[in-house]
């Protein structure tokens, strides 16, 4: 299975130019790159941009999307807009969202808008901390139950799921998290699509590590944590960094 990894620059960069420089210096870094799957998910002003640009490894993401097909919602941005402009990906449930309001129940809504679409959901999940009790696996283990409820067996293909502990992102991250704490959960996450489906599907799913991914701990995550990919913030808008974590990929 290729590795896969998600290039997510966020509110960034702030001009179309900066933009098309970003996007030119990506496809370059992914031009050599074998059994690696890159996905780039720009703010959505940028996304024809991508059409500029030729690379068979390199696909395009959105960073998120309308839980409706179309209609009267002011500031959302449909699946068929996505398909439209050349996406085949769009993340979901990600941790800053989840922070804005975000509740499992639209990121359902959005994961079944998505595939109806024929688009891919990055699914993120994970927990604000993480307490001695273990109660953060029952905390996950609700996430993945309740966003992908009444997804069909036939289309659990088409999900990617991103591990993203809150508590080791961004400026207030309390620590990074560990190899072993994402082995963990990556079992732990496969134990419950296994019990919604069945083993097949649950070994078939890309799990994914994403939180203050960088060049000094991607292979941590990759080679100990078994990550079949990662989600990458920051660093992602980093030739130098991005291409430094790549290279801890192959």
């Amino acid at each position: 299975m290729a590795k896969i990894v998600v290039a997510n620059w966020k509110e960034n960069p702030q001009s179309q130019k900066e933009a098309e420089v970003l996007f030119k210096g990506t496809f370059l870094l992914a031009k050599f790159r074998e059994n690696t799957r890159i996905i780039i998910c720009p703010p959505f002003p940028y996304l024809y941009l991508s059409g500029k640009f030729k690379n068979k490894k390199v696909f395009l993401g959105a960073q998120n999307v309308g839980k409706e097909e179309g209609g009267s919602y002011t500031g959302e941005v449909s699946p068929k807009m996505l398909s439209d402009m050349g996406a085949d990906f769009a993340i979901v449930g990600h941790g800053e969202e989840r922070l804005l309001g975000e509740t499992n129940e639209i990121i359902n809504a959005k994961i079944l808008n998505l595939l109806k679409f024929k688009l891919s959901p990055i699914l993120c999940v994970g927990e604000s901390e993480r307490d001695k009790e273990g109660n953060y696996l029952s905390f996950v283990e609700g996430q993945v139950k309740d966003c992908l409820l009444a997804v069909p067996k036939a289309q659990m293909k088409n999900i990617i799921i991103a591990y993203e502990p809150i508590w080791a992102i961004g400026a207030n991250a309390t620590r990074e998290a560990t190899k072993e704490e994402f082995m963990e959960m990556k079992i732990f996450i496969k134990k419950v699509i296994s019990d919604i489906y069945d083993g097949k599907i649950a070994h078939s799913i890309p799990i994914l590590y994403g939180g203050s991914v960088n060049p000094a701990n991607a292979s941590q995550f990759v080679d100990g944590g078994k990550a079949d990919g990662l989600l990458v913030g920051r660093d992602s808008l980093d030739p130098k960094k991005f291409g430094a974590i790549l290279n801890a990929l192959n």
